[in-house]
């Protein structure tokens, strides 16, 4: 029987990975269908992650902002938080760029087709809605979905990142499973909007993975917000009544038990490579629904790519619209590949973390030897202007070569800062490099140049002892 639709490229989702290997191919003269399963193009990322949960952290914000104007001299009085229209605020930042998603991909000529898709074979899909397509090659970028806890009730007060975007109404009471990224800006927001927050975490410490050193400032900041962080804990249970969730705990500081008005669950997320049944047509899918991929984003079927979260490596949208740039190249017949050296990474909390490159738990399990040097924001002008002395900016170097192999900052606008030294690391610049590579003054920024100098001998904004 002949397909519904045929097509020289046919991508598998419609998030930030897949939109943009649609695009680059339809730029690059290929025929494109995009399938979305939602009504909606952005993903997950715009619709209900990274851009609707920015929008929140950025009221959160302006609340602590104003809060902690007033030990200065400028009072503002109590916030009085309409949930439910900020929410509708929130709506219409993601409604904005959703409809601008649509508008390029009807200038492009991309058709968009709704549905869920998978394999019949391996030239054809079959969707949903009782349509097919037949395709010479596909990009799959279907993303992941969260992770969930055994055993849960399905009851509305347990949410995961979705559901907690949904602000309305405010819980008095916030209990946040996992201590990784996504459940600690969600927390910044409920926090700044007046709920009490707890966060509970299996691990001996907050954001797993992360250097110490970028987790204390945010750990001592928060500490005195938060309801409770309760580390190596367990959650053993949680049982729905009337007055709230119950939840059960086992740990060595933890309580038995507690009620919340809400609790986010927030243990990580799971790529969708295996609901595809790509495996029946020989494309290769591992554990956890991760599809193995050669550099140029080919799969075990030269003619199948993949992209994105569920591609393997960490699971972020600027990693996925790369990859999806490569895959839609090699499609369309150049010889190009996927060789990032260093890929950024940010959590969007008050204070901001991120880092980029060699980190020292890598450094340190690898055997890499560096050199690190470190510049308090306390010898910040803009810092100290903004209030924020409280964070600082590291850089790791090449002992011999003085190479920049990684870095990470603390504190306000790290997100933002991070990328000079992305493009140091990509680059292959040395200190030297970036030192004699003139700052604007007084800003942030200008510690990434601190930092370089202090490893030249030349700084002079801090006393460090001369090299030898």
């Amino acid at each position: 029987m002949a397909a519904t639709h045929s097509t020289e490229l046919v991508v598998i989702g419609a998030g930030p990975g897949g939109y943009t290997a649609a695009f680059r191919a339809a730029d690059l003269g290929m025929q494109v269908i995009l399938i979305e399963r939602w009504p909606v193009l952005g993903g997950v990322c715009l619709n209900v992650g990274c851009i609707p949960s920015k929008a929140l952290l950025h009221a959160a914000k302006v609340v602590d902002d104003a809060a902690a104007m007033s030990a200065h001299g400028i009072h503002f009085g109590k916030p009085r938080i309409d949930a439910a229209k900020l929410g509708e605020w929130k709506n219409q930042v993601v409604g904005r760029l959703t409809g601008g998603l649509t508008q390029l991909a009807r200038q492009r000529k991309v058709t968009v087709v709704h549905a869920a898709a998978k394999f019949e074979s391996a030239t054809r899909l079959g969707l949903d809605n009782g349509e097919t397509i037949d395709f010479r090659q596909c990009i799959i970028a279907a993303g992941s979905e969260s992770a969930k806890l055994p055993g849960l009730s399905d009851d509305p007060r347990i949410v995961d990142s979705t559901g907690a975007l949904e602000l309305a109404p405010l819980p008095k009471r916030l209990l946040v499973v996992g201590g990784g990224i996504i459940g600690l800006e969600m927390a910044c927001v409920y926090s700044a909007l007046g709920s009490k927050v707890s966060v509970v975490e299996l691990t001996d410490t907050l954001m797993p993975g992360t250097d110490a050193d970028l987790v204390k400032p945010f750990r001592k900041f928060v500490e005195k917000r938060y309801e409770a962080i309760m580390l190596e804990t367990k959650v053993t249970g949680m049982r729905p009544t009337v007055p709230g969730i119950e939840v059960r705990f086992e740990g060595k500081d933890s309580p038995q038990s507690e009620i919340y008005d809400r609790v986010l669950v927030a243990v990580g997320r799971r790529a969708n490579g295996d609901k595809l049944d790509a495996e029946k047509i020989g494309v290769e899918v591992g554990k956890g629904g991760i599809i193995k991929v050669d550099k140029q984003m080919r799969t075990s079927v030269p003619h199948i790519f993949a992209i994105g979260d569920l591609a393997g490596g960490p699971m972020l949208a600027h990693k996925a619209m790369h990859e999806a740039k490569v895959a839609a190249e090699v499609a369309a017949g150049e010889k190009v590949a996927f060789d990032a050296r260093a890929i950024p990474s940010v959590a969007y909390t008050d204070p901001e973390i991120a880092w980029v490159g060699l980190t020292e738990i890598d450094a340190k399990r690898d055997g890499v030897e560096y050199e690190k040097t470190r510049i308090p924001w306390s010898a910040s002008g803009r810092a100290l202007a903004l209030g924020r002395p409280e964070g600082f900016t590291k850089l790791l170097f090449d002992k011999k070569t003085g190479q920049v192999l990684g870095g990470g900052i603390v504190g306000p606008s790290a997100g933002d800062m991070i990328s000079e030294v992305c493009l140091a690391v990509e680059m292959g610049a040395d200190a030297a490099d970036v030192s004699l590579t003139i700052h604007p003054h007084p800003t942030l920024s200008e510690t990434i140049g601190f930092a370089t100098e202090a490893f030249e001998g030349t700084l002079t904004d801090l006393y460090m002892p001369r090299k030898k």
